[in-house]
């Protein structure tokens, strides 16, 4: 997910199942690939990897090509309906230089994927920005190119550089303040905006949306609001920035996961990419230059653990600084924007849950001015439950990908080292065998409850767990976690919030295929909620 490099708490209080992937993490850090590598007598009896069911090129190539099954469907509904043609693990033929895919839809086999994937985890589908960033502007980058499109050795320097900063646990207290600002703003706009009859926000509320988002994104990477809610809303390069980010993410799409000739003769679309990428990467060099003179024009005073993102990276390079500060507003526009627009129709739909969701706000912030705290953050288990259950009905990925880097045994058969895997589980998240009462709205599935609640409670969350910790890792897994995993969180925790202590939000619209995927999961319908004043 392009978002899936953006972990300070959990969304919701530990449950025994994280704990478990906790326990085991720690423990395969240095011995994941012992745990997991077949031994010799599992690997012997297993059937040879060939004998894997395989689609055949022609036939597949076929159903891509304009008039054939998949042409018009997007890539989660093709894969759903391979899972359903050809069961839980298969093989996708290698298709104009593309190399050939192991596709499995059963998390016990993402477990072991996960065990083997090494120190330096390998995933495909990001060929377009590694060419441009290795290829077409080398002479920008010089090698130090982020950890959006590298693999090897090249992303663990850089991630291992970063990480420092962009993991610790206190870097979000820095920003509670001025994400609250953001915010307040925010939910001015939505009121200036909306309609003074029916209190519904126009067609184009996504954009707003995306707004916020970058802005909020901006507090970090930039330690600068950009005015883009009110002040400066006729800004011509944030204006170029959402427009070219969602080109890349639309084209992108029908590049990398459908047959492309690009390797072998650049097409039209390849090249509206690389445009796309071209002006994404002049407007946020130009917004981080303006961030670096600011701070050479006006030194910092703050003691080193206040300082701020930016501030930390430059100390460490100048050109890591620059290239993480891009990367976040690259990554964290789409993709948070598409996160909050879940939530808010589950909630929007599901009016008990965001009642429930509002009492315990309202102990947090009695006033609707009232501030929050580090230990006020730490209080608000359901509100992280409420994310984390949009994020399994509207995922922002349909699945995750990697290169094994050991022999492994799944489903009785030999797969050889370097073998790429994509691991496909948005058609197990709405599941019952693998969530049950997977198409309800229950963000009490990830409390942990008391024997007491348990029985007072009409859906206890003992019986709507997960049936494998693997099946549902928005954020990823082992050392290629989200990097901005703490900071999305802040914003999503901290700008839901604000916006259900202020207002009852409806949606009464069909929801009916809310989101397209463009690379990651996208708003498909016009968001007109219906944002009505909380009067306390």
């Amino acid at each position: 997910m392009l978002g899936q490099h953006l972990r300070i708490r959990h969304l919701v209080q530990v449950s025994p199942i994280q704990q478990r992937i906790q326990t085991r993490a720690a423990c395969a850090a240095f011995n994941g690939s012992q745990i997991e590598i077949a031994n010799t007598s599992e690997w012997d009896q297993a059937r040879p990897y060939n004998h894997i069911p395989k689609l055949g090129t022609a036939q597949f190539l076929f159903h891509m090509l304009p008039g054939g099954r998949y042409h018009k469907m997007e890539f989660p509904e093709i894969m759903l309906d391979l899972h359903r043609r050809h069961g839980s693990l298969y093989r996708l033929p290698g298709i104009m230089g593309k190399a050939e895919f192991l596709v499995s839809n059963d998390p016990a086999h993402f477990e072991r994927v996960y065990r083997v994937e090494g120190p330096w985890p390998e995933r495909q589908g990001k060929s377009i920005l590694d060419y441009h960033r290795s290829h077409i502007r080398k002479d920008f980058y010089q090698g130090i190119e982020g950890i959006l499109s590298t693999d090897g050795e090249m992303w663990s320097k850089f991630r291992s550089t970063v990480n420092p900063v962009m993991m610790q646990p206190k870097i979000v207290r820095l920003y509670y303040q001025k994400m609250s600002n953001v915010n307040k703003e925010f939910i001015q706009r939505i009121r200036e905006i909306r309609d003074s009859n029916t209190f519904e926000v126009p067609n184009n509320f996504e954009e707003e949306i995306n707004r916020w988002t970058l802005e909020s994104v901006s507090v970090i990477a930039l330690d600068k609001q950009l005015g883009l809610i009110n002040k400066n809303r006729n800004n011509p390069e944030a204006k170029k920035l959402f427009d070219n980010i969602n080109q890349f993410f639309v084209l992108a799409a029908k590049i990398e996961l459908k047959p492309s000739f690009w390797r072998y003769l650049p097409s039209p679309l390849f090249n509206k990419a690389l445009k796309a990428l071209d002006t994404i990467q002049d407007v946020s060099v130009g917004y981080v230059n303006e961030a670096l003179e600011r701070l050479e024009r006006e030194p910092t005073k703050k003691p080193e653990h206040e300082q701020s993102v930016l501030e930390k990276l430059l100390k460490i390079d100048k050109k890591v600084a620059i290239v993480m500060a891009m990367d976040m507003l690259v990554a964290g526009v789409d993709t948070t924007t598409s996160t909050l627009t879940g939530c808010l129709l589950c909630l929007a739909k599901n009016p008990e849950k965001q009642a429930k969701l509002r009492e315990e706000i309202l102990r947090i912030l009695p006033h609707k001015d009232s501030e929050f705290t580090e230990s006020s953050l730490n209080n608000m288990p359901y509100l992280r439950a409420c994310i984390k259950e949009s994020l399994r009905i509207y995922p922002l990925l349909s699945g995750n990908s990697r290169v094994t880097k050991s022999d492994i045994v799944l489903n009785g058969y030999q797969i050889p080292k370097e073998t790429a895997v994509i691991m496909h589980y948005y058609v197990l998240h709405m599941d019952d065998q693998h969530f049950p009462r997977s198409k309800e709205f229950l963000p009490e599935r990830w409390l942990r409850q008391t024997n007491e609640e348990a029985r007072d409670s009409k859906c206890p969350s003992n019986s709507l767990k997960a049936s494998n910790p693997f099946v549902y890792l928005p954020f990823g897994f082992g050392p290629r976690m989200c990097i901005g995993k703490r900071i999305v969180e802040m914003e999503l925790e901290l700008g839901i919030a604000r916006l259900i202590r202020n207002f009852y939000i409806e949606f009464n619209h069909s929801t009916t295929k809310a989101f397209k995927s463009q690379f990651i999961n996208v708003p498909n319908i016009p968001l007109k909620f219906k944002f009505t004043d909380v009067q306390n």
